[in-house]
């Protein structure tokens, strides 16, 4: 298990922000804002997998998206590798991008199908390195290797190859400037079952072979269960719940935490029966009118007064573990 008493934080984020406007009639006045990352703040320690859990449409992919500055975040700070970037240009922000790198959830449509694989995996190279074309070419077969590609098909096409191959072609551009930290925005979410353990046991792999830290956002819970050192539990925006793994999966503290986890599939017949489930009643609030006090007031089988008109602060509530909720505020 991590340990993150000896490792020195990579990635701060405070405070962040995402909203997209609103704009309607004919003026295209602005109206409103789609919240879709609203006051987020944690640390991600050197060496260490931050898990990003939570239904479709939080905004945990915008989170992921503004945390590598590709949206202007509308509020808060970023800080990677001791810079803050949260209001950097384009200009210094190039100079940044070996650092930090991304993984993105499609590969079918993150790789440009008019490239060969070599140029694919180079095209980093190419652009902020000045290696000869032979010394590039033997740092794209170096890449082919980590990631278990044959060399031999350097040459070929995106559509050549499988779903969890063309993945393995995005994780080497990834790697190729030896970035520190790597967001993962869903890396298997498009794959088949069979291939996602595969691209998984990858990932931990090369962390442990080149010190990766990451983001990785994911839905699946037993996946995340598998690669994450601490968990961040998200809802319509905001982040409800950061803690250790073990910690989280086994006494989780939020409701929504709670509801979450009793969601996640069961594969033994017996214990799926007999499961004792949270059914969370109507609908996830839209993120452009959310509601008033906490988030999660309008579904919440433990809500109070207060929820409806106060929002509750994110706070550590025991050591290392961080929750946003009434019921831990007393």
């Amino acid at each position: 298990m991590f340990d993150d008493t000896s490792r020195k934080t990579l990635v701060t984020v405070r405070g962040l922000k995402m909203y997209f406007p609103i704009r309607t009639g004919l003026l295209r006045r602005h109206t409103g804002d789609v919240k879709a990352v609203d006051d987020v703040s944690f640390d991600i320690y050197e060496g260490e997998t931050l898990g990003l859990v939570g239904e479709s449409g939080c905004g945990k992919s915008t989170c992921g998206r503004v945390v590598l500055r590709l949206y202007d975040p509308t509020e808060g700070t970023i800080s990677i590798d001791g810079t803050d970037i949260s209001t950097q240009g384009q200009g210094a922000l190039r100079k940044m991008r070996p650092v930090m790198q991304m993984v993105f959830q499609d590969p079918q449509a993150s790789l440009n199908p008019r490239m060969t694989v070599a140029d694919i995996i180079g095209e980093p190279l190419v652009e902020h390195t000045k290696l000869k074309k032979a010394e590039r070419l033997d740092r794209i077969y170096d890449l082919m290797d980590a990631v278990g590609l044959n060399r031999d098909f350097a040459n070929r096409y995106p559509h050549e190859f499988s779903g969890g191959q063309r993945q393995r072609i995005g994780i080497a551009r990834a790697l190729a400037l030896n970035p520190k930290f790597i967001v993962c925005d869903e890396p298997i979410a498009a794959l088949d079952v069979s291939i996602q353990a595969q691209v998984v046991n990858l990932l931990e792999e090369l962390q442990e072979e080149f010190g990766l830290t990451y983001l990785f956002i994911s839905h699946d819970l037993s996946m995340v269960r598998h690669i994450a050192d601490r968990v961040a539990v998200m809802y319509l925006g905001k982040i409800v719940e950061l803690a250790p793994r073990d910690g989280l999966y086994t006494a989780p503290l939020h409701p929504y935490t709670e509801a979450l986890l009793s969601a996640v599939p069961e594969p033994d017949p017996v214990a799926h029966d007999t499961a004792n489930r949270t059914i969370l009643q109507g609908d996830v609030p839209s993120p452009a009118n959310p509601p008033k006090g906490c988030n999660f007031c309008t579904r919440c089988p433990r809500v109070m007064d207060i929820c409806h008109h106060e929002d509750p602060a994110f706070r550590e509530v025991q050591p290392g573990r961080f929750v946003a909720c009434h019921l831990h505020n007393s």
